[in-house]
């Protein structure tokens, strides 16, 4: 064990005062407590205190000290809970009800006509036909020709009588097909060839005609239980 000398002669255990007398131990330098020196500056934003070497941005409104711009921490926290509620929804959510049936919607789509097209139908509804066969004529009824299309649209001249096919493959979906139509069939923007078939997904579009435009739509269970 040390021994330490107090002022007045007495050796001493311990180190500050003296075990003996009690008088303060000279020569024993006190501990010193090194400061730290923190660079504060004000938010122009939102004038919070920002520790300078704690990061470029202010923790309460986002502000970039380095660029000037506001909220940027903000934001990007923003879409981050978004993109984490958006994950756990995703994680969570069932899995899509069976398909036990497909239908097409026919919509009349103005930006789709021609210089040389009349004017569209004002008031035309769109118009829902079940895909219950395994093949479905699209096309115009022909009573000279006896023609008389599963999918009918009279309403579009520029139709041919017997324009395009739906076909049903072995997994259930569809393929289209263009029989040699005068006017062809575009699907996603693209001019198909004939006689050439192009599978179908669920919200696939196809457009024909003057300005007619045709969405394949798979039927769901909860659709089903929803009224479609």
């Amino acid at each position: 064990m040390p021994i330490y000398k107090c002022p007045k002669g007495h050796e001493s255990t311990e180190s500050d005062f003296c075990s003996e007398c009690g008088a303060k131990i000279l020569g024993i330098p006190e501990p010193k407590i090194a400061k730290t020196t923190v660079n504060i500056e004000t938010c122009p934003a939102c004038s919070a205190p920002h520790e300078v070497d704690s990061g470029d941005y202010c923790e309460i409104c986002g502000y970039n000290f380095v660029t000037k711009a506001h909220g940027e921490l903000a934001i990007a926290k923003i879409l981050q809970e978004q993109e984490k509620v958006t994950q756990k929804q995703t994680s969570v959510s069932s899995p899509q009800s069976p398909i036990i049936g497909w239908q097409i919607v026919v919509t009349i789509d103005p930006s789709l006509r021609h210089l040389e097209s009349p004017e569209p139908p004002i008031e035309q509804p769109p118009i829902v036909f079940s895909l219950e066969k395994e093949t479905h004529l699209i096309g115009r009824n022909s009573q000279a020709r006896a023609i008389h299309p599963e999918i009918a649209l009279d309403f579009d001249d520029a139709v041919s009588h017997r324009h395009a096919l739906l076909n049903r493959q072995a997994d259930g979906k569809f393929t289209l097909r263009d029989i040699g139509s005068s006017n062809g069939t575009q699907f996603k923007g693209v001019e198909l060839k004939p006689m050439v078939d192009i599978p179908l997904q669920d919200g696939d579009e196809f457009t024909l005609g003057h300005w007619t435009r045709i969405a394949i739509k798979a039927i769901r269970g909860i659709d089903a239980e929803l009224g479609g």
